[in-house]
Order: structure tokens, then C-alpha cells, then sequence
């Protein structure tokens, strides 16, 4: 089948795409804290944005259900079609893995300065900076432009076309932690945008999720899932912390756990090393909670360690935690901490998913990449980002995963991520690419 663009078709797309326009969206995205279920005002902010410089596209807001756990979270939809075509999805989100916030963000980073705004280029005009362009504002500026030039360029030329543009809300993964460790393995009840997005709708015929990605493609993404280990005994008086259960108090031992939980980790990773495996599997410690700070009088009477892990094909995530609570309770046998009560739950997110590697949009992506780099794209192994891909991929939705590589940050702030704008401009023109091939290959 050929995927080639008509040369005309394509010299309108890429001439639509310059560093102005890509900046330009990428200060509307940048212009405002847009945490997680509190997406609408960016939304609206890039809407606006977005029709005064291509006013023939449509531009939608759609808030997610307000009764729902993120009441202020919305998604931008632009949905370009003309005749009968099979949809392709570009996906980006609007929300940042940081929100910009210090009572969410300090205990993370550490720094309690605000944020870092979006730096423009200066007069060498080759790097741009700032604060949630790797989660995921970069690559979402780069999709958004390539999208609605892409579409301009098909709609200008009667070409037939459908795509759609979706900047989701709610698309960085979150546990619920007030869920608690005996709600078993149910999955989180946060309804992402993306899944807000698909609920209604007939499934596209393929996607591009737009992220920070390794250099190359990605047709196959791990899942994820949620641990909590409470560790409980009696509250005590720190006075008295000799006479406490365990003596000095949970706290005093923490270094049991953590080795437990380190030990956990390496069998875990061992039993899923795949060296040709396009996808791999983590484990990590990403917060642990007890006590009260007001009142460090009293020794804490629970320890939670929250854990994300990374899963990888085949996993089962009852398994997983029945796995790690068998290895605590064998740790912690004979130590000070036994006879503690002990609880762990896992909560998963989304399960491992690929595309065949022969999917059209596959040999799309593969050759846009060709065409923008001059090479091939290199294989890539090992990965461990997981994204809402999965969920596509997970209802039979054909998916690449590809975006711009970012830059070292910044070494004086590292919450200011940095971008080459030469590749933003290229990735912008990649989407697009592979937007004008699955439309050109559907019409044969």
C-alpha cells in the first residue's frame, strides 16, 4: 500500500510549522500551574489559543464528570474530519507530574522556590526551558502543532481526512492513598481523560502518543501499579519510647523494612531481565508517611511506605502483592518488628500492552522517522515509562509512542527542563508526517 504524501501536501504541512508557532503554544501551555484535576483553565487558556490561530479548526473543552475526584479537570479535543476515513488519535496531557505547588511538590524536590516560568530563547534561539515541559508540555506543544497543520493542510487542500487532537487531563499516573492497605487490588477510581475521552465514542483506528521518549519508537509500553505496606503497633509516648512496641518505636526500624522491600525489588527484577525485551520492570520507594510533626511527642503507631511498580507482560498484580507480603513476612520474622501488624495492597493501574510491530501505523511512524532523520530509528529495549498508551492499546487501539528527547536540566534548577527547539520543530513535523501517511494509505 502507499503511504507517500502527495510533495504539495506536504510542503504546506512542514511550511506550517516554524519556532514561532511552536513557542507560541508552548507558552499557552506554560502559562499556569495545571496539576493533576485541575486542568480546565489551561485547557480553555490553549483553546483560545488555538482557534485565533487556526479559526477553520474546531476546538473543544470537555470537563470530565464534576462529581468525580477531579472536579476541575478538563480535556482539549480538536477533532478535524472530512469524508469517510479511519480516526487517528494524538494524544498528549495537559497535566504535569510536579504541580507547581509547594505543599505538593517541596517534599519531592526539596526546594521551596516557586516554580521556574518558561524561559524563551534567548539570541542564539536553540534551547528552551522551564518548569513540566518534560511531563509533558514539550511534547504536547510539538503534537498540538503538528496536529492542526497537518489537518489545516488536508482540509485546505479538500484532501480526506480524520484526526483528532486529545490533550487529556489526568494523565500522569496517581494513587488514591486514603484508599487504605485493606481495599485489596481494586483499580484506582480516578476516571483519567483519556478514558473520559474513549468512553462515549467508537474507538480510532490508531494513535500517537506524544512524550518524552527514548530516540526511537515505541510500539509495546509497560503497565504500572500501586503498593502500600502498613506497618502497625501501639502509639506510645516518645518519653517512654524504651518500653514501646518495637522498643524505640516503628521508626527505629526502618531500616528493616526498607531492606526487606530492597530484597523484594531484586528478586522482582531478576525474574523479568529480558536483555531483548523492548519493555522492562522497576520498583520503587516513592514516599513514606507516619507520625504527626506537630507532634513528634508521640511515637507513630502505623508506618506507610507507598511503592510504584513498574509491570511488565503477563504480570498479575495479585501475585505481585501476595509475592511481596510473603517476602516482609519472612523478613521480618525474628526481627524487633515482629509481631507488628502488617498490611500490603496493590493497586493496579494499567496492565503491559504492545501493537504488533507490522500495524500500519507501525510502518507510518517508522518511515516518517526515516524521513526526518535520515536513519533508521534504533531499537529500543528495556523501557520502563508507562503512559496512557496502554490504556489505548489495551482496547485494541494501534499505538506508537514516540517525542522529543529532552536536554540535561538545568543543573541550578532541575525542575527547569530543557529542549533543543530544532527538535521540537522536527517532532512537530514528525506527528505531522504521520498524520498525512495514515491518511494518504486509508484512501487506497
Amino acid at each position: 500500500m502507499d503511504d507517500e504524501v502527495p510533495a504539495t501536501l506536504r510542503q504546506a504541512t512542514e511550511q506550517a510549522i516554524d519556532e514561532a508557532t511552536l513557542l507560541d503554544a508552548l507558552a499557552a501551555l506554560a502559562a499556569q500551574p495545571s496539576p493533576y484535576g485541575r486542568e480546565r483553565a489551561t485547557a480553555h487558556r490553549v483553546a483560545d489559543w488555538a482557534a485565533d490561530r487556526w479559526p477553520e479548526l474546531p476546538w473543544r473543552v470537555d470537563p470530565l464528570d464534576p462529581t468525580a475526584a477531579t472536579p476541575d479537570s478538563a480535556n482539549l479535543v480538536s477533532a478535524a474530519t472530512l469524508g469517510e476515513r479511519p480516526e487517528l488519535l494524538i494524544y498528549s496531557h495537559l497535566d504535569t507530574s510536579l504541580t507547581g505547588a509547594a505543599d505538593f511538590d517541596d517534599p519531592i524536590t526539596g526546594l521551596h522556590t516557586p516554580a521556574p516560568a518558561l524561559a524563551r530563547p534567548g539570541p542564539a534561539g536553540d534551547v528552551v526551558s522551564g518548569f513540566g515541559l518534560g511531563v509533558a508540555r514539550a511534547a504536547a506543544a510539538a503534537a498540538l502543532v503538528g496536529y492542526a497543520a497537518a489537518a489545516d493542510a488536508c482540509r485546505a487542500a479538500g484532501r480526506p481526512h480524520r484526526l483528532t487532537l486529545l490533550l487529556a487531563a489526568a494523565g500522569t499516573h496517581r494513587d488514591d492513598p486514603a484508599a487504605g492497605p485493606d481495599d485489596g487490588t481494586a483499580p484506582t477510581r480516578t476516571i483519567g481523560g483519556a478514558a473520559h475521552h474513549l468512553r462515549d465514542r467508537p474507538l480510532p483506528a490508531a494513535a500517537i502518543v506524544a512524550k518524552t521518549s527514548p530516540p526511537g519508537i515505541l510500539t509495546a509500553e509497560p503497565g504500572a501499579m500501586f503498593l502500600q505496606v502498613r506497618l502497625s503497633s501501639r502509639f506510645h509516648p516518645t518519653l517512654f519510647r524504651d518500653t514501646a512496641t518495637p522498643p524505640g518505636g516503628l521508626l527505629a526500624h526502618l531500616g528493616v523494612i526498607v531492606d526487606a522491600l530492597e530484597e523484594f525489588r531484586r528478586a522482582h527484577l531478576a525474574r523479568r531481565a529480558d536483555p531483548d525485551a523492548q519493555v522492562g520492570a522497576e520498583v520503587g520507594i516513592g514516599a513514606v508517611r507516619a507520625g504527626q510533626p506537630g507532634k513528634p511527642d508521640l511515637l507513630p503507631g502505623a508506618v506507610d511506605f507507598h511503592l510504584y511498580l513498574v509491570t511488565a507482560p503477563g504480570d498479575d498484580p495479585t501475585q505481585i502483592t501476595d509475592t511481596l507480603r510473603a517476602t516482609l513476612v519472612r523478613r521480618l520474622r525474628h526481627t524487633p518488628l515482629d509481631g507488628c501488624g502488617l498490611a500490603v495492597a496493590g493497586r493496579p493501574a494499567h496492565p503491559a500492552a504492545a501493537t504488533p510491530a507490522d500495524a500500519p501505523i507501525c510502518r507510518h511512524a517508522h518511515a516518517a522517522w526515516r524521513a526526518a532523520y535520515g536513519e533508521p530509528a534504533s531499537p529500543l529495549r528495556g523501557w520502563t515509562g508507562s503512559t496512557d498508551g496502554v490504556l489505548l492499546r489495551g482496547r485494541g487501539v494501534p499505538t506508537v509512542r514516540l517525542g522529543p528527547p529532552a536536554l540535561p536540566p538545568d543543573p541550578a534548577d532541575p525542575r527547569r527542563d530543557r529542549y533543543a527547539v530544532a527538535e521540537l520543530v522536527r517532532f512537530a513535523r514528525l506527528y505531522a508526517d504521520i498524520a498525512l501517511r495514515h491518511q494518504r494509505a486509508s484512501t487506497d
